[in-house]
């Protein structure tokens, strides 16, 4: 299995930190984030790993050259922001012909993702994906699911206000090679994978939701808080 990881966004809300380091390269308890999510998909047996880069993307290609997974890493540099799909479908031939991943290197997740896998390999036949999901503590600042008593997405409600529930959208996924292919023939038009691309899979996505503390690194509350976790 292959992983791509998205790293190229401007962290605007994490400023001043961001102002000077890429979001992807701030450190949690004096580690970078982007190595934690090396080092995750190194101990689950991934093969070869795609990051994009684009803001500071000078610092992130010269952290991934210095790497000790550099030769498993391709590096993908965007003149311009293409969006989370649209990254994906650039990239897409990068899975082959097999199951692949796809994350967001500004979350911190302390949980392994071993877990994840072993729900994706016995997903119901139906589900197509399987999603990382968590419990939020600000449910509006995130993607909300719900879910059917088998743990699979039935409804999607991205970043809005109202009583959706807590259990938030990770953005770690697990692609089947056959969500892939439909993705590659129906939807390499799209930009944002969480408003184009989820919505039309409700009922195909299966979950996994870690008990352990997750965070998307996006603020510098969400900063201080992960600091300490």
């Amino acid at each position: 299995m292959n992983a791509i990881i998205l790293a190229a966004g401007y962290g605007t809300r994490l400023k001043p930190i961001t102002d000077k380091t890429p979001k992807c390269l701030v450190k949690i308890q004096d580690k970078v984030l982007l190595n934690l999510w090396l080092e995750k998909l190194s101990l689950i047996g991934v093969n070869e790993i795609l990051i994009n880069t684009h803001y500071l993307a000078d610092q992130v290609e010269s952290f991934v050259k210095n790497s000790k997974f550099s030769k498993e890493i391709k590096i993908v540099r965007e003149k311009r922001l293409l969006g989370t799909a649209g990254t994906l479908n650039q990239n897409i031939d990068f899975f082959g012909n097999e199951d692949g991943m796809l994350l967001h290197a500004d979350n911190y997740c302390v949980e392994d993702l071993s877990s994840l896998m072993n729900a994706h390999k016995s997903r119901p036949k139906e589900c197509l994906m399987t999603m990382l999901t968590f419990k939020s503590s600000n449910p509006s600042y995130c993607g909300i699911v719900s879910l059917n008593d088998e743990g699979i997405v039935i409804d999607f409600n991205e970043k809005k206000k109202g009583d959706f529930g807590n259990i938030a959208n990770g953005a770690i996924y697990i692609l089947s090679k056959d969500l892939i292919k439909i993705i590659k023939k129906d939807y390499s038009y799209t930009k944002d994978f969480s408003t184009e691309i989820i919505k039309n899979f409700l009922g195909k996505i299966y979950t996994y939701n870690t008990t352990k503390f997750f965070t998307d690194i996006g603020t510098l509350e969400e900063y201080e808080i992960a600091q300490r976790n």
